[in-house]
């Protein structure tokens, strides 16, 4: 997923620098919003059987 990102910022932005540095970037705001989400469900509690 990271090389299409940056194969595509490449073409748009024509500066394999600047591509290379969304690349980045997006992967890390994509990680860090995947980890944000995944803490979040693992406090919900509907259907999940109470171990009391």
């Amino acid at each position: 997923m990271v090389v299409i990102t940056i194969a595509v910022a490449w073409v748009v932005v024509g500066d394999i620098e600047a591509a290379l540095n969304i690349g980045v970037v997006t992967n890390l705001l994509k990680t860090g919003t995947y980890y944000i989400y995944e803490r979040m469900w693992d406090h919900v509690t509907w259907g999940v059987p109470s171990t009391k």
